[in-house]
């Protein structure tokens, strides 16, 4: 017999963030809690990926938020395929198990075409026109007009940016709702990302972090205590913990004034070349893939950022294969960043010169993360006329920039990536389970199947 099971991601929770979440410290005081232990880089896609499979990088494929297809030599990030992760996703073996058994997927990532029974994940429309509209994708097909027309469009740029605030998270909450009260899957996964645009915005010890620890206690616990109330059992997890960061290092720069980064120009902005490139970096957060055109200068590259104070660990050969990150999608080199800072993919030496997409918020065309996107420039005197011209001028149809990111690293205050044991997210289960003190990330999947079957 499966139980209708609910698998909530509350991003970025630790123990030191549920000091401030009453509602949600007092649903945990009963059931069963321990701490997960992330895989290297302790990134979304990568630990989502580890929970879902039971598997490592090396085997599920994905060695971070984005990578470089060598064969395309083009860098991707934030690509939905679930095509692009290998191996049986828990669903999967789920249904195989028990043909009734059905799943349904809220915003967790390499969503879209997975055999998940029920599928809404963030989609915007790109006309040709230049414009970012907000939209979903969902399977099926006719939720996407059920859920906007119930709960108004999704608010995309509350998800991602500078106005990034808790209405995506409550969005998401409403969404699992009413997915779990209309269709009524066994298995239901909810992301709630809320926590980690404050905590990298502002690092984990500013002051305003309590008041975002609160926001998300009460999304939260709502969500939990309906899904509870409707008779699901809880489990609730989490990809990393961060850390708070002074600055970024550029190892793209280091590359380049080395002589092994190859640069193009084009209207008077220098764009990387990666495939004409000797060397080149792929940053997320606090890690960095290094791509080589020629392996065999592997120890000489690695050399240039051993000296480099900023940079922790600098792995290549069996170091990879050891943090189970071994697949042809990782990198030749891979840095680990310093804790005190993360690895930003900026290669210019003059701002004039950098491309015009690095002013605006541009998940998919920049080569790496860019936590900068959540803040507008500080040097924009009036940033909300500056802003809403830039607006008037895109509804009046004209082809408008809005180039309001700022290029400075030293705003952004708390990153992750890094698997440090005191950063180690929040496992909390509602049934009473035998949890080890410290869990594999990888033990996600096999709890999820426990749940679910009966067990």
């Amino acid at each position: 017999m499966s139980h209708r099971t609910a698998v909530i991601n509350l991003v970025a929770l630790t123990e030191r963030e549920a000091k401030h979440m009453p509602r949600l410290t007092a649903l945990m005081s009963s059931g069963s809690q321990s701490v997960l232990h992330p895989t290297l880089p302790a990134v979304t896609c990568t630990s989502q990926s580890t929970m879902l499979t039971g598997t490592t990088p090396a085997q599920h494929g994905i060695v971070g938020n984005g990578w470089h297809d060598r064969a395309r030599a083009e860098t991707r990030f934030w690509q939905q395929s679930n095509r692009l992760v290998n191996g049986e996703k828990v669903w999967d073996r789920l249904a195989a198990q028990d043909a009734s058994i059905t799943t349904a997927n809220c915003f967790w990532w390499f969503a879209m075409y997975s055999a998940a029974n029920i599928t809404v994940t963030p989609r915007p429309q790109y006309p040709a026109d230049g414009r970012k509209i907000p939209d979903v994708w969902t399977q099926p097909s006719g939720l996407r007009d059920e859920l906007q027309q119930r709960l108004g469009r999704f608010p995309l740029f509350k998800f991602w940016g500078p106005a990034a605030d808790i209405s995506s998270s409550q969005w998401i909450a409403d969404t699992a709702k009413h997915v779990d009260q209309t269709l009524d899957p066994t298995l239901l996964l909810a992301y709630l990302p809320h926590l980690d645009y404050g905590l990298q915005k502002f690092g984990p010890d500013h002051a305003d972090i309590p008041k975002v620890c609160r926001e998300l206690d009460d999304v939260a616990a709502d969500l939990i205590e309906s899904l509870m109330a409707n008779g699901r059992r809880i489990l609730l997890v989490n990809e990393y913990g961060i850390t708070a960061v002074t600055d970024a290092v550029a190892p793209n720069r280091i590359l380049r004034s080395a002589g092994f980064l190859a640069l193009r120009m084009e209207q008077g902005r220098e764009l990387l070349d990666a495939g004409a490139s000797a060397a080149f970096a792929v940053p997320d957060h606090q890690i960095a893939h290094v791509y080589l055109a020629d392996p065999t200068q592997t120890s000489r590259v690695a050399d240039l950022f051993h000296t480099d104070s900023g940079i922790d660990r600098v792995l290549h050969g069996e170091a990879i294969e050891s943090e189970g990150l071994s697949h042809k999608r990782c990198g030749d080199l891979v840095l680990v960043a310093a804790r005190d800072r993360w690895f930003c993919h900026d290669w210019w030496t003059d701002e004039k010169r950098a491309p015009d997409y690095q002013r605006t918020v541009d998940i998919h065309r920049k080569p790496g993360y860019d936590p900068r996107e959540l803040f507008v420039d500080p040097a924009i005197t009036f940033p909300r006329t500056s802003i809403g011209w830039r607006l008037f001028r895109r509804q009046l149809g004209m082809r408008t920039l809005m180039d309001v990111i700022p290029l400075d690293t030293s705003l952004v205050r708390g990153s992750h990536g890094r698997n440090d044991p005191d950063l180690d997210p929040l496992l909390w289960c509602s049934e009473s389970l035998d949890l080890p003190k410290q869990a594999p990330m990888s033990l996600v999947s096999s709890l999820i199947e426990s749940l679910v079957a009966g067990r």
